[in-house]
């Protein structure tokens, strides 16, 4: 259907012209762009096909931080090794003796310590959560290429994807089905930003070397047992971008199709990420994938990322909105390292649900199986956001 916009799109009274050119873009978007994502309920998922249907009725409540919940442990160097523990599942003395400081490779501790992963899934799946991440944040070739480790890369994301499969089975029931997101964190490297200020030019990683990467990661987190891929923590689009090309690269391969959630991080004030883009043009640079959800986490509290998720809700009707903030702002003083106890960081989070923001709610670092017990309960009698479709979808 053609429409005439010159005619259609509405304007507004006032001396600023800018506010004409926002109300036009905005019927453009309404009246006359594709909608990428108009047929999302036609796609055929391999893997949570009732996913979809679950976003459409309620809010899903996705888990809270790992790292922050590991923390709590206090492991030492001699824990990250595999110390403490004798399960069959461990590690023994494999890595006792190997050549670098691995303590701080949160991932590993999916070969070496995996009673320590499965009690931070159990503990978030208890709080009622409905998705749980799994400890695979930086389990890439390129991420553990810091510990000398990028040939376990493979291994870390299909045994971390296992015990999160296994605590999602503990806890599912048939009203009730838990789901595993196999996380595809941004890695250390940016493949849009010199690491060398002299040198704008100079790039450490590039589109190919991070394609690979994503690809084995990919491949390992459905092989051990994901429903869902989660593309998060995203401050450069093009290493998104990678990751989005090796995910669809292995839907052809496979035969395999999973719900899709996209979360980009704005760094600050300025309300873009750190490539440079705002919001919107994110989300329109993402689109193209079709995403289940598309979201925005970490790097700000709750109460800071309001205006971007209203931002994100306003250009992205027909899809569905995740949010998971921090706990607020950094606190060394706080057990947690962050400021808000679950009761504030649920109040506001409530907030956007009622205001119809949003259709995944969890939370990031700072957060615990507190913080996600409150926001669960906060919102349990809040409608899930409605999505836009255009009459002809």
């Amino acid at each position: 259907m053609a429409i005439n916009l010159q005619n259609q799109a509405p304007t507004v009274a006032g001396k600023h012209k800018g506010g004409i050119v926002r109300c036009k873009a905005r019927a453009i978007a309404r009246l006359g762009a594709p909608f990428y994502n108009r047929g999302m309920h036609a796609l055929q998922y391999t893997r949570a096909a009732q996913l979809p249907d679950i976003l459409a009725q309620r809010i899903v409540i996705l888990d809270g931080a790992m790292g922050t919940m590991i923390q709590r442990f206090k492991l030492g160097e001699a824990q990250y090794r595999g110390e403490g523990y004798k399960g069959p599942d461990g590690a023994g003395d494999r890595f006792k003796d190997f050549g670098r400081d691995v303590k701080g490779n949160n991932e590993l501790l999916s070969l070496t310590r995996p009673d320590v992963i499965r009690d931070i899934h159990e503990g978030y799946l208890a709080a009622g959560a409905d998705l749980i991440e799994t400890n695979t944040f930086g389990a890439t070739t390129i991420a553990q290429e810091d510990y000398q480790m990028a040939h376990l890369a493979r291994e870390m994301n299909l045994r971390s994807a296992q015990l999160a499969r296994a605590a999602c089975d503990k806890f599912s029931t048939p009203d009730h089905p838990r789901f595993v997101a196999g996380a595809l964190g941004p890695t250390p490297k940016t493949a849009s930003i010199s690491p060398d200020v002299n040198d704008p030019g100079a790039r450490n990683v590039d589109f190919e070397q991070l394609r690979a990467a994503y690809y084995e990661q990919v491949e390992a987190l459905v092989e051990g047992g994901s429903d869902v891929l989660l593309v998060e923590t995203i401050f450069d689009t093009l290493n998104a971008k990678a990751a989005l090309f090796a995910i669809d690269e292995f839907f052809e391969k496979s035969g395999e199709r999973l719900p899709l959630i996209i979360s980009g991080t704005v760094t600050d004030a300025s309300g873009r990420i750190l490539s440079g883009q705002t919001v919107t043009a994110f989300w329109h640079s993402v689109r193209h994938a079709r995403p289940l959800a598309v979201g925005l986490n970490c790097a700000l509290g709750a109460a800071l990322m309001r205006p971007y998720i209203q931002e994100l809700n306003r250009v992205a009707e027909d899809t569905f909105i995740s949010c998971y903030p921090n706990a607020g702002l950094p606190n060394p003083m706080s057990d947690t390292g962050f400021d808000e106890t679950p009761e504030v960081t649920s109040r506001l989070v409530h907030e956007f649900a009622a205001e119809g923001l949003v259709n995944i709610l969890g939370g990031c670092c700072g957060t615990t199986p507190d913080h996600i017990g409150a926001i669960a309960k906060a919102v349990q009698q809040v409608p899930t956001r409605k999505i836009f479709y255009p009459a002809e979808a």
